[in-house]
């Protein structure tokens, strides 16, 4: 961090610093996991696995089972594991996704399970954006723990924060206008998506084995993104849920983190209408589906969810290794959101394969990138993914 940013007077980090450390309360899911969630999930997601929502396909699997994908973690909690990262007031802020880094213990998470987190703000810097000026990038982790006391999860998410009065006088986004496709454009799409969809129905439940350093992942695009697809992928969190949580009572600044009116919630008014609490309707998440809102934080038009980011990029990667291999561990980096009437592309290369000391088996690195139509990158970084033998054994 540099000192001299700390004070400014465009963006005072100063109320930050007590958070740094603290552990912090949240909220604990209420139910345990239904096999809708899972299903609900993997639609919202774009994620055509069977292995997700097929009761007859999941039965043949090796887990004998619908399970939920790795990427589910994040829908078991509160805040798509924003809220460590966004602690400490900051008058007129907004905050972006700017990065998940995930690592994975082995237990996976299905129907019946009940979650609940722990919480801490881990570090921030400040540096100077195009985007809005002054701009905090702060790390925040959420670790996700079972109703037997497993570790699943540990997700360390970077919230990019800023002051979305700088961020509308800049107009970064703003020359970004919606793509026209005509129905030959869409219909190669859709193609895509079949190709795509085919490559891991394809491996079916058999194992992953032959993988070589320079192999390439099968293109995955998702959109063209709008309205209803942001409002479904938001609708399958089960934060989303009225009632789906209660709060553990533990310390947290994120409801007066320093939100525009606009973009906070009316917790008063929620006790008798919960929409006026959600998020969506009212609140921080708004402007990805109300493009005036967009607009009062420094973007054009309706805009997607970073931790939906993150999720297609694990589910892409779970998807390409199957059902006997998993991710061990993803850094990935956010550079611009998916806007309305985008399509998204994720692209992947194996970087090395080599073994896990403690398991004996192969780990592959990858390198990801995620791209729009204009080939402009919007997110980057590496992952781990643990490879199946001949020999591992079965459930």
């Amino acid at each position: 961090m540099s000192a001299d940013l700390k004070g400014d007077p465009e963006l005072d980090a100063t109320e930050v610093d007590r958070w740094i450390g603290v552990p912090l309360g949240g909220s604990c899911m209420r139910d345990a996991v239904h096999v809708n969630d899972v299903r609900r999930w993997a639609q919202g997601m774009q994620n055509p696995n069977p292995l997700y929502f097929n009761e007859a396909y999941a039965a043949e699997s090796r887990f004998g089972r619908i399970l939920a994908p790795q990427s589910f973690s994040v829908c078991t909690d509160d805040s798509h594991g924003a809220a460590p990262a966004i602690q400490g007031h900051i008058e007129g802020t907004h905050m972006l996704f700017g990065g998940d880094e995930w690592w994975f213990y082995g237990p996976r998470i299905e129907p019946g399970d009940q979650l609940c987190q722990e919480r801490m703000l881990f570090d921030y810097k400040l540096t100077k954006t195009k985007f809005a000026g002054p701009t905090m990038f702060s790390r925040g982790d959420t670790t996700y723990i079972n109703q037997r006391g497993q570790v699943v999860a540990k997700q360390r998410s970077t919230s990019i924060r800023y002051r979305a009065d700088l961020a509308r006088e800049r107009g970064e986004f703003m020359d970004r206008e919606s793509p026209e496709w005509s129905d030959a454009d869409l219909e190669e799409i859709e193609k895509q998506k079949f190709d795509y969809y085919q490559s891991f129905l394809s491996l079916g439940h058999e194992r992953r084995l032959f993988v070589k350093p320079g192999d390439q992942l099968p293109r995955r695009p998702i959109g063209p993104h709008t309205l209803m697809t942001f409002t479904t992928e938001w609708r399958s969190y089960l934060m989303t849920v009225w009632g789906a949580f209660e709060d553990t009572g533990g310390p947290s600044s994120l409801f007066g983190a320093g939100w525009l009116p606009e973009m906070s919630r009316d917790l008063e008014g929620a006790r008798i209408d919960p929409s006026q609490g959600d998020g969506l309707y009212k609140g921080p998440s708004r402007g990805h589906v109300q493009p005036r809102y967009a607009q009062l934080i420094g973007l054009p038009r309706g805009y997607g969810y970073g931790a939906s980011m993150g999720a297609w990029i694990l589910d892409y990667l779970a998807n390409w290794v199957g059902e006997w291999g998993e991710v061990i561990h993803s850094d990935m980096q956010y550079r611009s959101p998916a806007f309305t009437g985008d399509v998204t592309y994720l692209d992947a290369t194996v970087l090395e394969v080599g073994h896990d000391d403690r398991s004996g088996q192969p780990v592959a690195s990858v390198e990801v990138v995620m791209t729009n139509q204009r080939e402009e990158v919007m997110a980057t970084g590496k992952a781990e993914l643990r490879l199946p033998t001949e020999a591992l054994p079965a459930g």
